[in-house]
């Protein structure tokens, strides 16, 4: 059975836990000096200690960096999305430049003005339709991110970590974002030291 390092298991694990609890708890209170004073305040004592016992096994380093990685593929698969659709608006530009850059070449020079007003039309009509397939897109990739969003606080806040739960609200979000921060850092620290 493969245990994970700083998991306690056996004689004595309630002293090693309660080292452990304090060491966590001591370089949370460390990394918090860091963040904005507004948000240092939230933070209480109460709140860093809950922290540092759900980070006890390690458990939630795993689950973070899981959201982490699978928030990241999310990302490049949009940002693909959103280059593919460029891609191909880029190219329906250039088909109707080189078609209407034939029409001019072929056309009589009676029906030069006519032709003109048509073929702005064709531009303006393939604009509007770039710009509406691309804000499409944009608030795809914003709904999906939002999910993204909503599934994280779900996973944290069903994984007992304290300050994570549903919501949309700016200030929560940030202090959410900053408990993340102080989750990787030091979840960095200990995998720099060899904790983890």
């Amino acid at each position: 059975m493969d245990v994970y390092p700083g998991v306690i298991d056996g004689p004595g694990d309630s002293t090693k836990q309660q080292e452990r609890h304090y060491y966590l708890l001591s370089e949370l209170q460390t990394l918090v000096k860091d963040l904005p004073s507004s948000f240092q305040q939230r933070l209480s004592y109460n709140t860093l200690s809950d922290l540092a016992l759900a980070l006890i096994d390690g458990t939630v380093y795993e689950i973070v960096q899981g959201l982490l990685d699978i928030q990241h593929l999310t990302e490049r698969n949009l940002y693909n999305q959103r280059q593919k659709l460029h891609c191909e608006h880029q190219v329906l530009k250039q088909e109707l430049a080189r078609k209407h850059k034939e029409a001019l070449q072929s056309c009589k020079s009676h029906n030069l003005a006519l032709l003109k007003t048509n073929q702005q039309g064709e531009l303006e009509a393939l604009e509007i339709r770039v710009r509406e397939e691309q804000k499409m897109m944009d608030k795809k990739i914003v709904a999906e991110m939002d999910q993204k969003v909503l599934d994280q606080q779900n996973t944290l806040e069903k994984a007992g970590v304290p300050g994570f739960y549903i919501t949309t609200n700016p200030q929560e979000l940030t202090m959410q974002m900053n408990l993340l921060e102080l989750i990787l850092k030091l979840q960095h620290k200990e995998s720099q030291s060899g904790s983890l």
